[in-house]
């Protein structure tokens, strides 16, 4: 049975010359970067030649990038790391309904701490409103946190117009990035955010690896004690080949952005002319013009689960949403809030979601059997 896969925004498979960087890191460069001698100092070389080309993708300098385990971690450093280091600016953070639970379920942590916090509506494709936030924000305001590009239904929110009214305020801006990162053009002093979280595995690098941008002079928490590893902001050994390798990773994926843009708007597009042609009911849940790797349609009279299932038994990899939250009959919360718990949308929506490997054949075929599942499942 062919077999495609269309849940990149879960995960991405491994680009097999970053999986070659790792096992050569790993075999010849296994040393301590903490350590003095020659092993040591090799494996810290190839920490701070990562730390610097991973900085320049987003305009950083080096010393800004602290290496996590991936964006969990990264946003919840970003988010009680750097509240409760400034704890004496306020207890008021601003974030949005639709963010991913590594931002939510971190709010709530600081909500039962003690904070108060504002979770923004958005309208129904997704966007938050500057005037909205522009009403919320106070010189008790110790945080805002908006997600770049939604993980669900690819909105991509107004981060620059965000950053830029914030400079008035004494206001820490906060952006999860995980999946805008190689896909959109990213510059954190054009955007003026503050802090920034990337993980690896979205773009063709290893799992377990990630990275918080934190701006120089920003004081943070440490959620881990022990070494004085990342300048004393997250102990514990660096995972060198991991960092290696997505460093690699992120080489890969930005010298084919634009490529990759228009290749994956155009899967888009195939995709849904496909089911036009076949008379198909759907409806798109976001916006044609947000993140080109994802796409999330709304299938009336079907049901998740069941569309899951007969996908996987054609051999069709797509997703409900957030992989976090695989498994679970919960409803997704970005659609809840996109369109109400009453929605029709929100137990029969489908995210596809595109990347290394995926040619136009794949999309076309995998296009024509959804078309086959849906028609059984509604018959």
């Amino acid at each position: 049975m062919r077999k495609i896969y269309l849940d990149h925004a879960a995960t991405s498979p491994i680009h097999p010359e970053v999986a070659e960087r790792m096992m050569k890191t790993m075999i010849d460069s296994f040393g301590n970067p903490s350590s003095i001698h020659s092993f040591g100092r090799d494996a810290r070389r190839l920490l701070d030649e990562s730390r610097r080309s991973l900085a320049n993708t987003i305009g950083a300098k080096p010393g800004e990038i602290i290496f996590t385990s991936g964006g969990t971690e990264a946003d919840n450093l970003a988010i009680i790391g750097s509240v409760l280091a400034n704890n004496k600016s306020g207890k008021h953070i601003i974030t949005t309904q639709v963010e991913h639970h590594a931002v939510l379920h971190a709010c709530k942590y600081l909500q039962k701490q003690g904070y108060e916090v504002t979770y923004l509506p958005v309208d129904e494709q997704g966007f938050v409103s500057l005037e909205d936030i522009k009403k919320h924000v106070t010189e008790q305001t110790v945080l805002v946190s908006v997600m770049f590009g939604n993980n669900e239904v690819g909105t991509i929110q107004p981060i620059r117009e965000i950053g830029n009214y914030l400079k008035g305020y004494p206001t820490l801006f906060h952006t999860d990035a995980v999946q805008a990162y190689g896909m959109e053009p990213i510059n954190v002093n054009e955007l003026g955010v503050d802090l920034l979280t990337v993980s690896a595995h979205k773009i063709n690098g290893p799992k377990g690896v990630g990275f918080l941008y934190a701006r120089a002079g920003i004081k943070l928490q440490p959620a881990l004690y022990g070494g004085e590893q990342e300048l004393k902001r997250r102990a514990g050994t660096e995972n060198v080949a991991g960092i290696s390798g997505f460093s690699h990773a992120a080489e890969l994926t930005l010298a084919t952005k634009e490529q990759k843009s228009e290749q994956y708007l155009a899967f888009k597009k195939e995709m849904m002319r496909i089911f036009e042609e076949n008379h198909i009911q759907f409806s798109l849940n976001g916006s044609i013009d947000g993140l080109p790797h994802v796409l999330n349609l709304f299938f009336p009279e079907t049901h998740i689960e069941s569309l899951l299932v007969n996908l996987d038994l054609a051999g069709i990899a797509a997703s409900s949403g957030s992989a976090c939250t695989a498994g679970s009959v919960d409803p997704s919360h970005v659609l809840v809030a996109m369109f109400g718990k009453e929605s029709d949308r929100i137990l029969s929506s489908i995210r596809f979601s595109f990347g290394l490997g995926i040619t136009m054949n794949d999309i076309q075929y995998a296009a024509h059997e959804i078309v086959k599942v849906i028609k059984r499942v509604t018959a």
